[in-house]
């Protein structure tokens, strides 16, 4: 991207400080990169900020100065429980003010104003001045409301108050083996059973779970399972949906609906017709094709959908219908009108440009949108289905969603929070070391200013629904909650810049939703984190991620040792390929045949080769590899060096357990390679279901070495 020479730098870049905007970086080896200009001016536009000629740039900079000076009160303010803060209250200068806390619970609670005095400033004619008040320690946890009377007004100020805890509680772990605990990490679309409709779903799900109480794990990390295009195609990226609010019904099981016991025949048999169609797929290695694969399951779904639902039946979508509100209507809407014109965005912009017209498509599309509703009602009810077998099964932890970053920017969430959203950029990464050329993951970023105009509620729901059916979250690339890389339009991946977020805020809506759910969280902090950033978050009670190929300490691997204990360690993950993949390089020929390697193919194979034999010489070291070792002895030992570590969560990729060498992603391509397409299936690549799993020899024999190692380290 070329500069605009022509605007003045340093008032430009205290604008884009101003606005969070990073003006300067450290990429992956350390290097300063200064951003160029235009890119600042490109990610100031985003935000509705003019920034092309001095004049905009100085009268930019002079309102962003006086902006909180035009409020009476923040719109949000948040506040850890058991620490008092200031609140400060913007008034015309002298005018007396009163502000009570609202509480959720109906309560009220007047605030002290603190002898602190600020000079008054001309704000557009008039003298503001600021009172300070005094936020105390003993507030109850909750989303409340300050309210600031100023001079007997009849409409008081209103600003959301976020009282979260100051850390979130340690999750139930096994004694025996120094409170400590381990679970699989799994692709729920490509675990399949013999009754999967060619795919995995929550009646899978369930089974997986019962499984990992009967081994001993007692969490199970799956792929978010957010919302999908509702038609083909559709998006197989997990991480890049229509909307993290909702769930992809293709995870329902349509035997598994009550109302399926009860079509009349004939009904019942399309139903056996449309599974019997796509039932051979489930022994297939193959990609998956989740369009062949919904086109029948909608199908089914639809004629379960037609025979009605008794009295009481029906009362129960009524009450969920009402507990998702607004949220779902505008969500089966989308979905609705993306079915019926093939371009949502299209047909939602032309409605709402015309009087009524929203309102006449909702009208049109009643039919649908009860449909879509209802898919949603019964996803609800198979995902706590799979929870409550967890349970059962005796996982203190139980199913651990994952949180995507963003959502596809013509989804559903990028219209319904279009406000909060910043058009025009692209959410991504610099360059690393693995993805030599940046990453662009198309998707629409937050934007800060106007998140928290809205008083972080569009976060709330968010985090809100991931914790529904969760006994833990894992938060995809969470330094989101501290930056996110902004990649503007038609830019390259390594082209943008940082744009910050308010953590202290971010992180307290986090903690609240996932203390109220009483889950556990932990945040992917994989890549470039300012070490900061994870003191932080584990002084929140935030697990942190750590990938045992990343680790390292002046190239060699990383003392198990010096990991850190509030971890979910892993050995692999799902951007790489699976552990034995990885031994055999898998991840540098499948770069090079991609044609994404930037050093010659020659030096990325020998800096693999140094690693894994640095990695294998650990392992020796560690009397943890016999001589003459196996693949499957290499992987187990890998395993067993994690639990070496002091890290109190430990994931087993399930992959690793069946040995798949193929990998489920490759950063930076699209159509390239299928990803998030692959079926669970072992070296060989014949498929591995559900039910093989308990007599799967390379399954049990890596649990018994896990089991084994962490028995013998926690005595």
């Amino acid at each position: 991207m070329e500069d605009n020479v022509d605007v003045g730098t340093d008032e430009l870049r205290a604008l884009a400080e101003a606005y969070g905007i990073a003006t300067h970086y450290e990429d992956f080896d350390g290097t300063r990169r200064e951003v160029p200009g235009g890119t600042l001016r490109r990610v100031l536009a985003a935000m509705d900020v003019l920034a092309d000629t001095g004049p905009q740039v100085t009268a930019a900079l002079q309102a962003a100065q006086n902006a909180p000076w035009r409020r009476t009160l923040p719109a949000c303010t948040s506040l850890r429980a058991g620490h008092s803060q200031h609140v400060a209250v913007h008034v015309p200068d002298g005018s007396p003010v009163q502000v009570t806390v609202e509480l959720e619970d109906g309560g009220r609670r007047l605030l002290e104003q603190a002898d602190i005095w600020v000079a008054p400033r001309e704000i557009d004619g008039t003298m503001m001045g600021r009172a300070t008040f005094v936020l105390p320690a003993d507030l109850p946890l909750g989303w409340h409301e300050l309210v600031a009377d100023v001079n007997h007004r009849p409409e008081a100020a209103r600003g959301v108050l976020i009282v979260a805890p100051e850390t979130l509680p340690q999750p139930q772990l096994r004694e025996e083996w120094g409170r400590r605990s381990f679970g699989l990490m799994a692709q729920l679309y490509s675990v399949r059973s013999r009754r999967s409709w060619g795919i995995g779903d929550f009646a899978d799900l369930s089974e997986l779970a019962s499984l990992c109480g009967e081994v001993g794990a007692d969490f199970l990390l799956v792929n978010p399972l957010h919302a999908a295009e509702p038609t083909a195609p559709m998006t197989p990226s997990p991480y890049l949906p229509t909307s993290r609010r909702f769930v992809n019904p293709i995870y329902v099981r349509p035997e598994d609906i009550r109302e399926a016991a009860y079509l009349p025949n004939n009904q019942r048999t399309l139903l056996d017709w449309g599974l019997e169609s796509v039932q051979e797929i489930n022994h297939e290695a193959a990609p998956i094709d989740r369009d062949v694969i919904w086109a029948e399951k909608k199908s089914a779904l639809e004629t379960i959908f037609a025979a009605g639902r008794s009295r009481a039946r029906q009362r129960a979508f009524q009450t969920y219908r009402a507990e998702q509100g607004r949220a779902l209507e505008d969500f089966a809407l989308w979905c609705a009108a993306w079915e019926d014109g093939e371009s949502s965005p299209e047909v939602l912009q032309q409605a709402e440009v015309e009087p009524g017209g929203l309102a006449a498509l909702r009208r049109d599309l009643a039919q649908r949108i009860d449909f879509y509703c209802w898919l949603q009602w019964i996803a609800d009810e198979q995902l706590a289905a799979a929870v409550g077998a967890a349970g059962t099964a005796g996982m203190s932890i139980g199913i651990m969603q994952d949180l995507a970053v963003g959502v596809h920017p013509e989804g559903a969430d990028a219209w319904a929070m279009r406000d909060v959203l910043a058009s025009g950029m692209s959410v991504g990464a610099p360059p690393d070391m693995y993805n030599q050329q940046g990453q662009d993951w198309s998707q629409p970023p937050w934007r800060p200013d106007a998140l928290a105009d809205a008083a972080y509620r569009p976060l709330r729901e968010v985090v809100r629904a991931a914790v529904r059916h969760a006994g833990a979250l894992r938060i995809d690339h969470v330094m989101g909650l501290f930056r996110l890389w902004w990649v503007p339009e038609g830019a390259a991946a390594n082209e943008g810049t940082y744009v910050h977020y308010d953590h202290e805020t971010m992180v307290s809506v986090v903690a609240l939703e996932a203390h109220r759910a009483g889950a556990v969280v932990i945040g992917e902090d994989l890549g470039t984190v300012e070490p900061w950033v994870r003191d932080y978050l584990a002084e929140r009670g935030v697990f942190g991620t750590s990938v045992l190929w990343f680790e390292k300490d002046d190239g060699h691997p990383l003392a198990p040792e010096q990991y850190r204990s509030r971890l979910l360690a892993s050995v692999t993950t799902h951007d790489l390929p699976p552990t034995a993949g990885y031994l055999a390089d898998e991840h540098v020929e499948l770069r090079r045949r991609l044609g994404l390697l930037t050093e010659p193919v020659a030096r990325v194979r020998l800096a693999a080769q140094i690693e894994r034999d640095r990695m294998i010489t650990a392992l020796r070291q560690r009397y943890l590899l016999p001589p003459e070792a196996t693949e499957r002895q290499l992987v187990e030992a890998l395993y067993r060096y994690l639990v070496h570590t002091p890290a109190q969560l430990l994931g087993v990729a399930l992959t690793d357990a069946v040995g798949e060498r193929r990998a489920q992603n490759q950063p930076g391509t699209d159509t390239e390679y299928p990803n998030w397409k692959i079926p669970l299936a072992d070296g060989g690549e014949m498929p591995v279901l559900v039910e093989d799993l308990p007599g799967h020899a390379r399954f049990a024999s890596l649990v018994t070495a896990l089991r084994s190692e962490l028995q013998e380290r926690g005595m």
